[in-house]
């Protein structure tokens, strides 16, 4: 975040910015010291998607995504929900950053779903300094990632429990690409631009409001341990095994309320069982999650 023109815009985006990072901790099950080292960064993102869900429902549901911090903090740290890439980016930078980390907020186009055109940015990750070395942080991008930071090394292959990933630059900024079979899948291009928070809002408008987002007609849950990742495509259920084997089964009403609850911990209530219905009836397993 860059710095304010003066002090009072300081006070207030200090203000705005607040999170209660013993509610945060309590929320995610961390109990380490609180100092912006790697270790330090490598068990928060750890514990966080282990705990905080990945998650769309609201907009299912049509009712919106608030991004402002307050908004934020009381659906995921103090309403048991989870979020999409926007909330679980900001929780997650508030957090580092009252720890004393330094990093980047940046956009991404995500490009795993294909085409030949380029898709507007869509996803928001970010880029944390610690003794010099820069890494990728991505905690919102649900059932595709590794819940460890990736070194900010362009064209360098890194392993993780849950596959291999690595930088490559573009024209606009650097392509994430998972290994995958014998050769390399896009995920997302991050964009390197100078962005502000008004472009997060509009990019986070479009996601949660636009009738062709993806999150308006699919189902997309996912919670990573550091063994096991479990995700949600429509009423398809997979359980993912580091290094591993892959589980997958259809789910009814019952099991799929069940496993929101369950699995992913999430308090599904009355306005939530016409969504569970309608996604059984459509019967069509989901896509990747």
């Amino acid at each position: 975040m860059k710095p304010s023109s003066s002090a009072d815009a300081q006070q207030r985006e200090s203000v705005s910015e607040a999170i209660d990072l013993g509610a945060y901790f309590e929320r995610i099950g961390y109990h380490g010291p609180w100092v912006p080292s790697f270790e330090v960064l490598q068990a928060l993102m750890r514990r966080h998607m282990a705990s905080i869900p990945f998650e769309a429902v609201d907009v299912m549901l049509g009712e919106g995504v608030d991004l402002d911090p307050v908004a934020v903090d009381r659906k995921m740290i103090h309403g048991g929900r989870g979020g999409y890439c926007f909330e679980h980016t900001s929780l997650f930078r508030r957090a580092l950053q009252a720890l004393g980390f330094a990093l980047e907020p940046h956009l991404a186009r995500v490009w795993i779903h294909g085409g030949s055109h380029a898709p507007a940015a869509t996803h928001a990750s970010l880029k944390v300094e610690v003794n010099g070395r820069l890494w990728l942080v991505d905690v919102g991008f649900g059932g595709f990632l590794s819940s460890q930071p990736l070194a900010w090394r362009p064209d360098q292959a890194q392993h993780t429990a849950f596959g291999t990933f690595r930088l490559v630059e573009t024209r606009d900024g650097y392509m994430l690409e998972n290994r995958y079979q014998e050769g390399w899948w896009p995920l997302y291009e991050i964009l390197d631009f100078d962005w502000q928070p008004i472009d997060f809002e509009m990019a986070n408008h479009y996601v949660a409001t636009h009738p062709r987002s993806l999150f308006k007609r699919e189902l997309m849950i996912a919670r990573t341990e550091d063994e096991v990742r479990y995700s949600l495509s429509n009423n398809r259920f997979t359980t993912r095994f580091a290094h591993g084997m892959t589980q997958e089964r259809v789910l009814d009403e019952t099991a799929l309320a069940e496993t929101l609850a369950a699995t992913f911990g999430l308090p599904v209530g009355d306005t939530w069982q016409a969504m569970i219905a309608a996604i059984v009836a459509r019967g069509d397993g989901g896509g990747d999650g």
